[in-house]
């Protein structure tokens, strides 16, 4: 039987009256509102990406800290009812009073194991994006399929395969009362001159896009976020970032109406797809989603080289444990296939996208 808001005890109402009251009250302090003129100076001097010891990274375990999980870990939480936009399954869930995350779930829909690749590859290389952690979800209070029926239900719902979606470090831009997102082509707007990131991080960025094939590149998908240590006492910020937020159409091929089943880990598509568009040359292989803000872009040799010397830190075991954590063996190679690409298959194919990095040299 269902549990109406009319049927629940005094002390269930007073929980979520209390939960509801703290999550407002951390929106209200970990958001930052931007004028227009604020958000341009903010952009020419944003930082994109900070150093890292690539070879030492833990890709299976993934970036640490509060709200962590370990893989294959069990997370319980408690259903929120809350609007989502997109058009993937997910859900947000409340691990505690003031925590709450976004759940992506579904044994078809690659956004779960995409996100987790995605997010740790930028991680391990210096680009700042989101935490994700694979992991099984006990959702009190969730139907067996939240996506559709949002309605909170009695009872406890297990959802695996499963992702928790956690923000990164710092404190959140915002832009007319919404989070601040950024097209890639502002990118170009950041000032080195003016203590912004160099054109070097920027292009090996948009190649790392190439690379991933990261298809979903509305402004939406992406965040301005000031730093941790980084907020004056004036509300101004020192250390300005621009940050990934939803990366978790990638490993596939990019696509007009960024489909799942075709760029979220597909590994036929992804395998095939190269990085350049051409036998010479620097432009990138990416094609432009009809929502999205980034399209076969031009990459400078300093980009190119700079993306070339992280990727080729990285081990065979790092890249195993990558992708066995990601569990890319849920995701089958095509409609067609009943098998999923091996562990050794999608090595493999990263080795050889790298290698198309590394041997090409760029005209600028």
């Amino acid at each position: 039987m269902r549990s109406s808001a009319a049927t629940r005890c005094p002390s269930t109402r007073k929980r979520w009256l209390t939960l509801v009251l703290t999550l407002l009250a951390a929106a209200a302090v970990s958001a930052q509102e931007l004028t227009g003129d604020a958000r341009r100076a903010f952009i020419r001097r944003a930082q994109i990406w900070t150093p890292t010891n690539v070879a030492a990274m833990d890709l299976r375990a993934g970036p640490q800290g509060p709200g962590a999980v370990p893989p294959g870990g069990t997370v319980r939480c408690e259903y929120v009812e809350r609007t989502l936009p997109g058009s993937t399954r997910k859900f947000y869930c409340a691990i505690s009073p003031g925590d709450v995350v976004k759940v992506r779930y579904g044994p078809h829909n690659g956004e779960v194991e995409g996100a987790v690749l995605a997010t740790r590859l930028l991680w391990a290389l210096g680009f700042s994006a989101d935490r994700v952690y694979p992991a099984r979800v006990a959702c009190r209070g969730c139907s067996s399929d939240p996506w559709t029926n949002r309605k909170r239900v009695a009872g406890e719902q297990v959802f695996d395969p499963a992702a928790i979606e956690r923000k990164p470090d710092g404190r959140e831009m915002r832009y007319h009362g919404k989070a601040s997102g950024w097209a890639w082509a502002e990118l170009d707007l950041v000032d080195a001159s003016d203590g912004g990131a160099p054109v070097e991080q920027r292009d090996a960025l948009k190649l790392l896009a190439v690379f991933m094939q990261h298809t979903d590149t509305k402004p939406y998908q992406q965040r301005l976020l000031c730093a941790p240590g980084g907020l004056t006492p004036d509300g101004a910020c020192d250390t300005p970032l621009m940050a990934l937020h939803d990366v978790g159409l990638t490993f596939g091929r990019a696509n007009a109406f960024n489909r799942n089943a075709t760029a979220s880990v597909n590994y036929a598509e992804w395998s095939r797809t190269p990085i350049w568009r051409d036998q010479t040359g620097c432009i990138g292989r990416l094609s432009k989603s009809v929502t999205g803000t980034l399209g076969d872009p031009a990459i400078g040799e300093g980009g190119r080289k700079f993306l070339a010397d992280l990727l080729v830190q990285l081990s065979d075991r790092q890249l195993r444990d990558l992708f066995e954590v990601a569990r890319v063996d849920l995701r089958r190679q095509g409609a067609d296939s009943p098998a999923a690409a091996t562990i050794d298959e999608w090595v493999a194919a990263f080795k050889h996208k790298c290698d198309e990095i590394v041997t090409r040299r760029c005209p600028f």
